[in-house]
């Protein structure tokens, strides 16, 4: 990234030019209101209300029509950055949702490195505000987000180093802001977490993080964010879930993004996940009914069966958990059997990770990196090669909350 010479120029804009960024999800700042003069009464652009929706859209998972409405955002203010950040949100929740083809690869790195350049060039010209940092952070967090998932240790810490000087950037010039608390408090978290080598580098180097800061954070965004509620209420579900294991405090994040976003599936499962960490078989077995009946309710025959396939999936962690190993297997090989690479490519790829998991778990490590093994060689894993990558290293132990994923 580039970094702009300061040699004549005030304390106060040498601050306001340094840009950096974050490990942020789908969180960004509204459009400045000055290029939106007849909006300053409602507080809330038009633009905005449009970006609001099609935020919404994309954890719904209806990508074509947020991606509408985000080349719309384009159309309007092309000079501003926020469309084409919005565009690579697509993107990236495409490939969260498991669509991790190389041609969507492909277009995630292009649309995440206009954003940037675009927010860049905002910058230079107008010296930028609060928000064109924000939007520059959001972009390059997500680049960052995904060296780190790449294993590029160098890559995701000079992003990172840029991160941090950001987010107190755009609060110290927005301290009603609450949008950037997502990106603080998400660094906050994840960077106590870190442990041996990396926890000593990140904290001596970059940035020293405290678990209870990061949790209030996100919290308040959580609770006051505008754009990154959503995103945080996310985050803040897998922190409970499989970092924190405080079921109390996942459920009604589950129930509330599950009810929020009826055509997302994730959701429904993570809340049945969480029925089962918490032993409420009765409610785990209405999940797996609600799931089934989103099957039955769809208009076509792909739809069905991918909710199918979550009712099915559910199931099969729920018999990891209580190992019953013979029925996990009559679940992946009907999961398997059924599967659909165009329409739900996940539900091919994290089945054959949970056999190397069940095999795990019965102590026989030579099977179950077999089958993690095959997950690394596939074209299209789905982000199971991730967590493929760290078992092929360890075994799995029992109870574990990676069994969850």
């Amino acid at each position: 990234m580039r970094r702009w010479k300061c040699i004549r120029i005030s304390a106060v804009t040498l601050c306001i030019l340094i840009v950096s960024t974050i490990f942020v999800g789908h969180s960004a700042g509204a459009v400045p209101r000055s290029e939106n003069p007849h909006d300053q009464d409602r507080g809330v652009s038009n633009l905005n209300e449009r970006i609001l929706e099609g935020i919404h859209l994309v954890y719904d998972r209806r990508f074509p029509e947020a991606e509408e409405i985000f080349r719309e955002v384009i159309a309007q203010s092309p000079a501003l950055p926020a469309g084409y950040f919005y565009l690579a949100m697509v993107s990236w929740s495409r490939l969260a949702a498991g669509f991790w083809s190389p041609g969507n690869v492909s277009e995630f790195k292009k649309r995440i490195d206009t954003a940037i350049e675009k927010a860049e060039a905002r910058i230079e010209k107008t010296d930028g505000d609060s928000y064109d940092f924000f939007y520059l952070g959001g972009a390059l967090g997500f680049k960052g987000r995904f060296e780190l998932m790449k294993g590029r240790w160098a890559s995701s810490y000079f992003l990172a180093r840029d991160a941090i000087e950001a987010l107190d950037i755009c609060q110290k010039l927005d301290p009603d802001n609450k949008d950037v608390l997502l990106g603080l408090g998400t660094f906050d978290y994840y960077t106590a977490r870190l442990s041996g080598f990396l926890g000593f580098i990140t904290s001596f180097l970059l940035y020293k993080g405290d678990i209870k800061r990061g949790l209030e954070r996100l919290n308040i965004a959580a609770r006051e964010a505008v754009f990154s509620s959503i995103e945080t209420k996310s985050m803040l579900l897998h922190i409970y879930l499989f970092l924190e294991q405080d079921f109390e405090k996942a459920l009604p994040l589950s129930q509330e993004l599950s009810g929020t976003f009826k055509n997302n599936p994730q959701f429904q499962l993570l809340k049945g996940v969480t029925f089962i960490r918490m032993n409420k078989d009765d409610r785990y077995r209405e999940t797996v009914e609600e799931l089934r009946q989103k099957g039955l309710e769809s208009e076509d025959a792909p739809s069905a069966a991918m909710w199918e396939r979550r009712a099915r999936y559910l199931e099969l962690i729920h018999d990891l958990y209580h190992d019953n190993y013979p029925r996990a297997m009559e679940k992946i090989d009907l999961l398997l059997a059924s599967g659909d690479p165009v329409n739900d490519p996940a539900m091919i790829a994290w089945p054959i990770l949970k056999k190397g998991m069940m095999y795990d778990l019965q102590g026989n490590r030579n099977e179950a990196r077999k089958y993690y093994d095959q997950v690394l060689h596939m074209e299209n894993a789905s982000g199971a090669q991730f967590v493929a990558e760290k078992y092929m290293e360890e075994p799995l132990k029992q109870g574990s909350a990676a069994i969850g994923y």
